[in-house]
Formats: C-alpha cells, structure tokens, sequence
C-alpha cells in the first residue's frame, strides 16, 4: 500500500513515519511548495491520502489571518478536488477540535453545533465543510479527525513548558483551579490513521479523536514530577490573584497570559465513543501511560 502523505515534516508527520516503519504501508512526501502549485502527480501512484499539512494555532493575536485561509482551507480544497477525480479510495484529514469549539461545557461531541472563534478553527471547519459537502464515489472514503491536544516525541507545546517548569524545581501556582482535560497521545492517533488505511469497515465521517481518559493539570503535573523524579510542587494561590497577574502578562507580554492561563486550567472534554464504535477496540496507549512517554522523551531531547 503507498500513501501521499503532506505535512510528513511537522510533529505529527513525523511520528506517523515512525510508527509507519516496518509495516506494508509505504509513503510518498507531498511538500507544501507541491499543494501550493497543485502539482499532485504522486496522488496517481497512492492508494490513500492523508493529509497533516496545515497552519498551526497561535497563541499571539493574528494581525493577517490571510495564511489560516490559504493553507487549511485552499490547500486543502486543491488536494480533495485532485482526490474526487483520482483512483486514491481514501482521503484521511487531520482537522482540530477547535474547528467546533475554543471552550467547552460539558462534552464536546460531533453532534455539536460548531462555533470557532479564531481564525485557525474557522479555516479548519471550512475544509471539513467543503470536504462534507462534495459528492463522493461510492468507491471513495473521507475521514476528518478532530483532534485534542496532541503529545509526545517532538512536541513543542504547553506540556514542554511544564515539563521545563517542573523538571527545574519551579512549583505550580495554578493548583487552586481544578479541571479536566482530553488528551491525545500521538502514538494512538498513529494508530487510529493505520486503522483506517488498513479497514474498509470503518464509514466515512467526521470522528473526534482523543485518549481514553481525561486528566487534570494537577494530577498532569504529578505525572510529570512522577516521570521527572521531583516532588509536585502544587501551589494553590488566590485564582483572582492569578486571573489578576494574567491580566498584566497580556499588557506587559509576560509568560503568564490569559489566553495560556485558559489553556492551562479549563475543562476541555472530548466525546469519543463514536470512534471506538466505529473501530471496535481500545486505543493501545492509556492516557497516564502516554503522558509518561512524552516526559521521558523530553528528558532524552535535554541530554
């Protein structure tokens, strides 16, 4: 089996490589100069698409918002319109949860009205609409993933800075806001896109995509003293206090902002029972176990 996959050199195309490594499953690089001049002759070779490539969330205000529009949506237009008139039987588009939804009451489900907020979700749901909206051959499949906040190796976010934060001895002074949270492990994600190249059993949709339990920044930060051989230094100070200090970082462009603030300690709880209906097992890495794999990668990329 061959795919074309775009964005083979992002965190998430990386980790796809390696997981791919020793199976059937051989891929084919589609850079980005490629879907920018739609010069998609490798798409007649493949068997699958799967498409990673995209203009990644920021959290800093967008001055021009035009790259978001370009790239998660018109690169993505370009790409499915060469898939509708190719012989390629599926289609695999890595969208986002933010394409519904920038917070979140309760559980974020597919049936769930979306209601993006930036201009990252907004471009992401417009592909997923334009991909919904196309007639597709009975002989085609489409799959949009949305998913959580993604780890581990390679990954640059908000649990390397904690993971930088507690591995230095800095106590945590966001422990008197409790919360819960979805998680992604990249190694399920790898997992559920192998699923889908390798089935034809699974029906085309949108699936949300995310590990199989939820887990609270504090209990995060125990993971990641845990894995780091500290003790967890959970502070709990005044949240007006902080909510306060966060105000001043968006003025004063300190690490604490509102906008980091909200990432860190907001619920945001992602359904994903229709996908473990649709693939009829368990994803192989446990949420607590998957956490622990990303800190201990941190720990070999610091030596």
């Amino acid at each position: 089996m061959t795919v074309v996959i775009t964005g083979s050199t992002g965190f998430v195309g990386k980790n796809l490589i390696h997981y791919l490594q020793g199976s059937t499953i051989n891929y084919v690089p589609l850079t980005r100069d490629e879907l920018g001049s739609g010069a998609f002759s490798k798409i007649d070779q493949s068997d699958s698409i799967i498409h990673l490539a995209g203009k990644a969330h920021a959290l800093e205000k967008v001055s021009d918002p035009t790259p978001y529009y370009e790239i998660n949506f018109e690169f993505t237009r370009r790409l499915f319109d060469a898939f509708l008139v190719s012989d390629v039987k599926k289609f695999i588009y890595v969208s986002s949860v933010k394409a519904v939804a920038d917070q979140v009451d309760g559980v974020l489900s597919e049936s769930d009205f979306p209601n993006p907020n930036t201009h990252y979700g907004k471009s992401k749901l417009m592909a997923e609409e334009y991909i919904r909206n196309q007639p597709l051959p009975e002989d085609k499949s489409y799959y949009i993933l949305r998913p959580c906040m993604i780890h581990g190796p390679g990954n640059k976010g908000n649990l390397n800075l904690l993971y930088k934060l507690i591995s230095n001895g800095i106590p945590y002074p966001l422990a008197a806001f409790e919360n819960k949270r979805s998680f992604l492990s990249v190694e399920n994600l790898c997992f559920v896109i192998r699923e889908l190249l390798e089935r034809d059993d699974i029906p085309s949709g949108v699936y949300h995509v995310a590990d199989d339990e939820t887990i609270s920044t504090n209990e995060l930060i125990r993971l990641i003293a845990l894995a780091s051989g500290r003790n967890p230094g959970l502070w709990k100070i005044n949240p007006r206090f902080i909510r306060l200090l966060a105000g001043m970082g968006d003025k004063l462009k300190l690490p604490l902002t509102t906008e980091r603030l909200n990432k860190l300690t907001e619920n945001y709880v992602v359904d994903t029972s229709k996908l473990r209906q649709a693939l009829g097992k368990e994803l192989p890495v446990k949420a607590r176990d998957g956490i622990i794999q990303t800190i201990r990668s941190f720990q070999t990329q610091s030596k």
